[in-house]
């Protein structure tokens, strides 16, 4: 069996969608790029979740040919491939449906960086690209156009797609967009939300993604 370990990892990160209320019955699916051979691991279509196994993930090369699988694969498979090709520095794409990013999307509306946690996690409004019918690669195309430098997007009438250096990144940028999603819709309920400065937004970006989580000890401290 050709990639375990990739086999395991987008397994577990599919199976991390339905664990976080992003999807329903057979919707929604991850997929991860072993950067050495440049093949892809993507879940199967028409599977429900309950019966993913490391085993019946399918593996693709980077034009679609099957190259190992017991089902066929997504059907958005062609969406995340495009985005490979353009996208050397993506490992893993998540796609979903859930409810309050897609009712964003719905309405073709971005999310715009109108709290700390967008600016966070993203740096940059989660912007919401144009319609495109589904079943070929012209969705990871219209996503190259328009995702700038967001790890995140809105496809306008269909659902959501975010982007990773690695499979769970992925997995983590689209748990984050529905709960950002959801607060900012609260939000509007009430009224009208303001976007954070530029400044904020580049400050808060840096601190999240190069300080949070880090030790650093300071200088007159002795042990």
């Amino acid at each position: 069996m050709l990639l375990p370990k990739l086999r395991e990892e987008v397994y577990r990160a599919n199976m991390a969608l339905p664990a976080n209320n992003l999807v329903t019955w057979t919707s929604g699916n991850v997929s991860g790029r072993d950067p050495e051979t440049g093949l892809v691991v993507i879940k199967p279509s028409g599977v429900l979740f309950p019966d993913l196994t490391p085993g019946n993930m399918a593996i693709v090369d980077l034009e679609g040919n099957v190259v190992e699988a017991t089902h066929g694969p997504s059907t958005d498979t062609y969406s995340h491939l495009a985005i490979y090709r353009g996208r050397p520095d993506v490992n893993g794409v998540t796609h979903t449906h859930s409810n309050y990013a897609t009712a964003f999307a719905a309405v073709g509306r971005s999310i715009p960086v109108c709290l700390t946690a967008v600016a966070d996690e993203f740096g940059t409004v989660i912007p919401c690209a144009p319609y495109v019918r589904i079943g070929d690669q012209g969705i990871g195309e219209v996503i190259l156009q328009h995702i700038g430098n967001s790890v995140a997007i809105l496809m306008k009438q269909h659902g959501v797609f975010t982007i990773g250096a690695t499979v769970m990144k992925a997995v983590k940028a689209a748990v984050m967009v529905e709960d950002i999603a959801r607060t900012v819709w609260l939000a509007l309920q009430i009224g009208q939300v303001e976007e954070l400065p530029a400044e904020e937004i580049a400050a808060n970006f840096d601190r999240y993604q190069n300080r949070y989580g880090t030790f650093q000890a300071s200088q007159n401290h002795s042990l």
